[in-house]
């Protein structure tokens, strides 16, 4: 057979517009070395955009805050909600708010959003793209999510809980989709956007 003449794409230096450990770990499991510059983005929700549109305006407004600050490389911008008839459950403001995102999802399936963004600071072009994944936590008792959010880890996560390195693993019965997409990052969609991305150059 022929030897393929399609050259590896080179594998670059990336930009993460957000502090979030765990999209940092995830890009670094597929060998990618990541610099960190969190947006100062405000993450408001605009009432006519839908959850999908949100997500994807969202990240890129991070991906371009960062990328003026820089005179090259390719900037990452993400932003991860979970969404439940049609409302967008964010971090929860307090306690009470994580409780009663908790007892909402408890044996409901919900679809976790993630749009990421692309944009290139030396020439400001830019690409996006959103991925969806159904999420269905089994019934839990008061006493569980008590428990769950006494631990502080609900609150700093969409939705009030964790998928991976996180308690809240155990509430999920099923997930129908990509499994990164859940946890903050879809890897498998990312790598093709990438790959596109640096073609187009």
């Amino acid at each position: 057979m022929p030897r393929s003449t399609r050259r590896p794409a080179v594998r670059p230096s990336l930009i993460l517009a957000s502090h979030s450990p765990r999209r940092r770990r995830l890009l670094r499991q597929i060998g990618f070395d990541v610099r960190v510059i969190p947006s100062g983005v405000e993450e408001t929700v605009h009432p006519d955009h839908s959850p999908v549109q949100y997500v994807r305006s969202v990240s890129l407004q991070k991906a371009r805050e960062v990328a003026q600050r820089l005179k090259k490389g390719i900037v990452v911008g993400a932003d991860t909600e979970v969404v439940y008839r049609g409302c967008i459950f964010g971090k929860p403001v307090s306690a009470s708010d994580a409780r009663r995102m908790l007892r909402e999802l408890s044996g409901r399936t919900h679809t976790v959003h993630t749009g990421v963004a692309l944009v290139d600071a030396a020439t400001g072009r830019s690409r996006t793209f959103v991925e969806s994944t159904k999420v269905t936590f089994r019934r839990l008792s008061g006493a569980e999510i008590a428990a769950y959010v006494a631990t502080g880890s609900p609150m700093d996560k969409a939705g009030a809980y964790g998928i991976q390195d996180d308690l809240g693993a155990v509430f999920i019965e099923r997930v129908e989709g990509c499994f990164t997409t859940v946890v903050g990052f879809p890897l498998a969609r990312f790598h093709r956007e990438l790959e596109r991305f640096q073609r187009d150059a």
